[in-house]
């Protein structure tokens, strides 16, 4: 079998995901073979790791301006981006450019101009690109798919679907770059696109109007202000006011996270531990959203990224019936511990509720691994020969397009206080 060339663009957290499956698993079929990064230091890290985590050679380390030159000199098949959102389509246009496939980190990119720009680029390359939605992998995700599929409540009317970010790791996305808007397109666009994803993915549907609100209520200095905090920094890092806050984040006391970021900060300026009580956040931390899909359902969905317990509640009202779904996760700060405990498992339950007759809980598969047991499923279909799969799983940059859509018009209805038609903004 032929060897696969893959090289990386951004080499924090997320890249170690992907590179460190390669060396275990795919070796015979798949080799890294270039580093692309703003930062030198977290390159040589990351090269540290391959050698010393995972026995695999380093590979050549390029520089973000000198992407061209990497693609010339280790002619990689495919090119896996996991650098900063706003970022993402400058690198999977070109590399499609260049002649490679893409795998993009989600969300595929953060604005309704650059997602054209993508969608431009694979219809004039014939490139593929594929989007990493893990959670659509997960077994009790892909339960709810199949109930809906065979008609388990018939046809699907209304959602109601909550997701919970704690204040371990929802806190976290107000630490880090994901708090300014413009590199992340807020939560709506960078987490949600999941969610988004997910409701696309089982309903067979895409959005069609939108309509939401939301606002920061709960992070930045002025709200601590409004409960009474009166002890501030700007990061955690040499703070004794951070010493005894529960939101700080200590990368001095976590190996990888000192490596990675701390010691790298000095080459590029990025501080990873920025308190989440602090100025300068343009992103919302609670949110409501209203989707009418292209099929008629009616979906209400919440986020909120303070709570003191990390999943969803779902509920699909039917033709046939009720379906109601709660996942508990398990809470983590990214690349700060092993990556097949982010997002794993608490607690799941699926029950059916038909007319006319009794409630019944569904029995679900018990996934191993991060993401509730989809990240080794995905990763699985990603590098080795993919299998035949009635739930249609993988993810195209078509399904990253209507991913991001729901969160870049609810954006835009906050901005504007008006209802979004999808349709408008980008034809699909």
């Amino acid at each position: 079998m032929l060897t696969r060339k893959y090289v990386f663009v951004g080499t924090g957290g997320r890249a170690e995901f992907f590179y460190g499956e390669i060396t275990r698993q795919y070796r015979e079929t798949s080799a890294i073979v270039g580093f692309c990064d703003v930062n030198q230091r977290r390159m040589d890290y990351s090269n540290r790791l391959l050698q010393e985590k995972y026995d695999y050679p380093a590979v050549p380390t390029y520089k973000a301006h000198e992407f061209d030159r990497m693609i010339a000199e280790t002619k990689p098949d495919t090119v896996i981006v996991t650098s900063i959102d706003r970022t993402h389509h400058r690198y999977i246009i070109r590399a499609m450019e260049l002649g490679c496939d893409v795998i993009s980190e989600k969300p595929m990119t953060t604005d309704e101009e650059k997602c054209q720009e993508i969608l431009e680029a694979t219809r004039r390359t014939g490139r593929k690109l594929r989007v990493t939605f893990n959670y659509r992998y997960a077994p009790h995700n892909t339960k709810i798919r199949e109930l809906i599929m065979d008609g388990a409540i018939g046809e699907v009317l209304s959602v109601n679907f909550e997701w919970l970010l704690n204040t371990q790791h929802g806190a976290d996305y107000f630490r880090r770059w994901h708090r300014d808007k413009r590199n992340s397109g807020g939560l709506l666009v960078h987490k949600s696109t999941h969610h988004f994803d997910l409701m696309n993915f089982w309903l067979g549907s895409h959005p069609d109007t939108v309509f939401a609100m939301g606002d920061l209520r709960f992070y930045g200095r002025e709200n601590a202000e409004k409960r009474g905090v009166t002890e501030f920094y700007q990061r955690a890092y040499g703070s004794e006011n951070a010493k005894d806050d529960p939101f700080a984040l200590h990368l001095d006391q976590n190996e990888h996270l000192k490596q990675m970021y701390l010691e790298a900060e000095a080459e590029d300026g990025y501080l990873r531990d920025q308190s989440v009580f602090g100025d300068n956040i343009s992103i919302e931390d609670t949110m409501g959203v209203m989707v009418k899909y292209k099929n008629k359902t009616i979906m209400n969905y919440s986020l909120n990224a303070y709570l003191p317990w990390e999943g969803f509640i779902v509920v699909f009202n039917g033709t046939k019936g009720r379906l109601e779904v709660k996942v508990v996760e398990q809470s983590y700060v990214n690349s700060g511990g092993r990556k097949d405990q982010e997002g794993a498992l608490k607690e799941k339950q699926i029950t059916v509720f038909p007319h006319f007759a009794a409630p019944y809980e569904v029995e679900i598969e018990e996934g191993v691994g991060g993401h509730g047991g989809g990240d080794p499923v995905m990763l699985r279909d990603i590098f080795d020969e993919p299998a035949e799969d009635r739930f249609q799983r993988s993810a195209s940059h078509i399904d990253g397009a209507w991913s991001i859509m729901t969160g870049i018009a609810a954006n835009r209805s906050m901005a504007t206080g008006l209802p979004v038609k999808v349709d408008q903004l980008l034809k699909l």
